[in-house]
């Protein structure tokens, strides 16, 4: 047996782990309802036990060493797993209560994800579902901390696929979108140096949508859209499109909602070439509750359909 498992406990657990969340031992002992001389003496001890030291101290707090970093992920993965274990004994007690905790990218966003938390709620009345939007740079490594249960959206690229298992759902790919009485409403097909005129809304540059539509006007010889505003807010890019005449790209399944009740116009134009997989992304590994293989259960479901 190794000194982690004979000399590790729990409260280590959420010693190192309050810790790192909060950048304070203050902080850390405020969280964990101790005095700021025990959360000292605990990391102290721990830290003589492992024989090596976890955290550096500095003028706004304190960061974590290399070993402080592998010993703060691994701790908040038990914990978290701990938090599951606890969620399913409650549903076995309750029946069909728990917490799900779903990061969403904008191509689930509209349908996908909201039609199967309808679904699976309808059996699972007492089931909570908690959301945290964002781009899969953001939201992978809260799904690898165990801080997600999944991501629900277009699947990362490869950079971004260590430790994560994908299951492909279907596809979808991107769409311009503008005011329905737009200027460009008028144009029989408006070429990609045409679009360059109009101020534009944009996913963020660390988003695959991005570099797509970027990759789309460079191979026709032509500088890359600038972004106006950079957002994944649907209400804030509906709400510029509505007062300007300003272009915005958005997931093909977002803009054709959004077109079918009459609230933007989707701009005729190929982007055929940004076709990607919109899926469930989970950790390699782990252990899903009842809970959240029931959300799973309910996406496939209106997948299919």
């Amino acid at each position: 047996m190794g000194l982690l498992h004979s000399r590790m406990t729990l409260r280590n657990l959420h010693l190192i782990d309050a810790i790192k969340r909060e950048g304070s031992l203050l902080r850390a002992a405020q969280a964990l309802n101790m005095s700021q001389s025990a959360v000292t003496k605990a990391l102290q001890e721990v830290e003589a036990t492992l024989g090596c030291s976890l955290f550096h101290r500095t003028n706004r707090g304190v960061v974590t060493t290399p070993s402080g970093d592998v010993l703060a992920a691994h701790a908040r993965v038990m914990l978290t797993q701990l938090d599951h274990a606890e969620q399913e004994l409650t549903n076995l007690r309750d029946g069909a209560s728990g917490i799900v905790t779903v990061g969403t990218l904008l191509a689930a966003s509209v349908s996908l994800l909201p039609k199967a938390i309808a679904h699976v709620r309808a059996g699972r009345p007492r089931l909570t579902v908690r959301t945290v939007e964002g781009p899969n740079a953001s939201l992978m490594p809260l799904l690898r901390q165990g801080a997600l249960d999944m991501v629900v959206g277009r699947l990362p690229v490869y950079r971004q696929r260590d430790g994560i298992a994908q299951e492909r759902l279907l596809e979808d790919q991107a769409a311009i979108v503008m005011r329905r009485d737009h200027p460009l409403s008028r144009h029989p097909g408006p070429g990609p140096a045409d679009l360059l005129r109009w101020d534009w809304i944009l996913p963020p540059q660390d988003t695959t949508m991005r570099r797509q539509v970027d990759d789309l006007f460079r191979e026709k010889g032509l500088q890359a859209p600038v972004a106006g505003v950079e957002t994944l807010s649907v209400l804030i890019t509906r709400d510029l499109l509505l007062h300007s005449d300003m272009l915005a790209i958005w997931p093909a399944e977002v803009a054709q909602a959004e077109d079918a009740l009459g609230i933007v116009s989707v701009l005729p134009f190929d982007l055929s070439h940004t076709g990607r997989p919109v899926g469930i992304s989970t950790r390699e590994g782990g252990r899903l509750s009842p809970a959240a293989e029931a959300l799973i259960d309910a996406l496939r479901h209106v997948a299919r359909g």
